[in-house]
């Protein structure tokens, strides 16, 4: 299995790099690349999936303590 790594980005979406398998509540599978951005704002048109609507009114800025 390769390596993925998730970072969160300061006021966007998680960006999942590495494969990965993106699965639903219902069990139904989602096609994902080698970069899978997912929102985290709520706001996007295209869940689980980043569209960008974030950029105008998110902000959050995610720190390990």
């Amino acid at each position: 299995m390769s390596d993925v790594k998730i970072t969160v980005t300061d006021n966007g979406p998680v960006l999942v790099k590495g494969d990965i398998e993106l699965v639903d509540g219902e069990g139904k599978k989602y096609e994902t690349k080698g970069m899978t951005a997912l929102c985290r704002c709520g706001l996007s048109s295209n869940k689980p999936f980043c569209d960008g609507t974030h950029s105008s009114d998110f902000k959050s800025c995610v720190r390990v303590d």
